[in-house]
């Protein structure tokens, strides 16, 4: 730590950390008494709540007595130590009993392949001694506000979950699950309009959870008690439309017998047409005119009949672009969306991600810590479905009762920490120079480079070269 950057850190209190003064507290585990004080005079100076430990234990102690927003802990806690080995144990120790504290790993060069694996696992950055006050700081900042929102966001789902509850009081919500604002807006919306017999139309990717949507607007409208009857729109022939739709009489075309149509098994419910977009053409005509009027003939007869039925239909589509390339009949469109309910991807609700998937796992199972850490990261282009899928796939391929990563089988683009970027690749002759110009500084001969010190320290590794070690005054200054 140097004198330049402490004052530089000194002048920018305001605007690095200001907004966190008296909001959070940073465990500091380290075995060095010379960085304890180092951190804890920087981060005090700056307003945080800073508890220095020089042992593991003790950090464990201080994490089971009292809540701690960030740990910034050491690789080695003895004098003899080099692997990381301590370290590597401290961070796994730290992640169970505190799942969701960011961690901040203090390297020196021998460990940082360790520290980059780690974080590969987990932690959320490494920061190599000597350090740096100002992108110490900076880091410690951006961890920590990421950690209040985090906060803000279990209290605001906490009151969502209240709200839910005496939703579900008020309402039948056919056994939803979520957590998220915006599944909870949709499902408020649901309930409140179930009761006005006005067509609704719920888009929504693929899997995203249209029909149970649609089955809270039928349990909880005036047709409650009467038949909820699905039908996959796009998959009806074009040939058929009419007969799966309102029905046949014997012999009104060949091989046809007598049979009820969906429009007269909904009589007194609701018909839920799934797919609606894509409906062909013909088919969207002959919808229309029932729509319209509430009245059919059935294939093959000239008796008019007449039903009451509430009409529930969703689609993937755009239907404003289907209606503008002339794909979907504009009149259709309006008659069907009265009322829309936009349901989000599941990746644009992911606080809904963990409690589906373990509302999906059967009794007994439970995640490891790193699953669900894999199930947050993941995209879920599949959306529900793809994620009730790949727990049920899960609890099958699963050789014990704790589900690991590897039995999720999740697309590895997905999960991919992120990478460590070289700058540059400089020879093994430039590196020797600049070392022995630097008498072994890492820090100068970085910046003799071009380099990170990352990014030398790697290179020097990856070299088989070893740099004069630092004095203890050298890694604190």
């Amino acid at each position: 730590m140097t004198t330049e950057s402490t004052s530089k850190t000194r002048g920018n209190d305001s605007r690095l950390l200001g907004d966190l003064v008296g909001r959070c507290t940073v465990l500091v585990a380290d075995d060095s008494e010379a960085v304890r004080t180092a951190l804890d005079v920087l981060l005090s100076l700056h307003g945080l709540d800073v508890v220095c430990v020089a042992h593991p234990a003790a950090a464990l102690e201080v994490l089971a007595s009292r809540s701690v927003d960030l740990v910034v802990q050491d690789m080695n806690f003895r004098r003899d130590a080099t692997s990381g080995d301590e370290g590597v144990t401290l961070f796994h120790a730290i992640r169970h009993a505190a799942p969701g504290v960011p961690i901040i790993l203090m390297t020196a060069w021998t460990q940082l392949e360790t520290a980059v694996a780690l974080v590969q696992a987990g932690a959320s950055d490494y920061v190599a001694k000597p350090w740096d006050d100002t992108r110490l700081l900076t880091t410690i900042r951006n961890l920590l506000q990421l950690r209040i929102a985090q906060r803000e966001s279990t209290v605001a789902m906490g009151a969502r979950r209240e709200a839910r509850q005496q939703l579900a009081g008020r309402f039948d919500l056919r056994g939803i699950v979520y957590e998220s604002e915006p599944m909870h807006t949709l499902v408020t919306m649901a309930t409140q309009i179930a009761r006005a017999d006005v067509p609704v139309l719920i888009t929504g990717p693929n899997g995203a959870g249209k029909e149970v949507l649609a089955e809270i607007i039928q349990a909880n409208s005036s047709v409650a008690e009467g038949p909820f009857v699905k039908v996959n729109a796009g998959a009806l022939p074009g040939e058929l439309i009419e007969s799966e739709l309102f029905g046949a009489e014997n012999g009104a075309f060949t091989g046809a017998r007598a049979r009820v149509g969906r429009f007269e098994a909904a009589n007194g419910g609701t018909l839920f047409l799934d797919e609606i977009g894509n409906l062909s053409l013909n088919g969207q005509a002959k919808l229309l005119r029932v729509l319209q009027s509430g009245e059919f003939e059935r294939v093959g007869s000239s008796v008019t009949r007449r039903v009451r039925v509430r009409v529930i239909s969703a689609t993937n589509r755009d239907l404003r672009r289907a209606v503008r390339h002339r794909e979907f009949r504009e009149d259709l469109y309006y008659r069907l969306n009265v009322i829309e309910l936009q349901v989000p991807p599941l990746a644009a609700r992911r606080d809904d991600i963990l409690p589906l998937a373990r509302h999906f796992l059967p009794r007994g199972y439970a995640y490891s810590v790193e699953a669900e850490a894999a199930l947050r990261a993941h995209h879920w282009p599949g959306n529900v479905r793809e994620l009730r899928n790949a727990v049920e796939r899960a609890t099958l391929l699963s050789g014990s009762m704790t589900i690991e990563p590897a039995a999720l089988a999740l697309c590895a683009d997905e999960l991919r920490a992120p990478e460590v970027v070289l700058e540059r690749e400089p020879s093994r002759e430039e590196i020797e120079v600049a070392l022995t110009r630097s008498a072994g500084v890492i820090a100068r001969a970085a910046r003799d480079l071009g380099l990170s010190r990352q990014a030398l320290y790697r290179r020097i590794e990856k070299l088989g070269l070893r740099p004069a070690m630092p004095s203890e005054r050298d890694a604190l200054n």
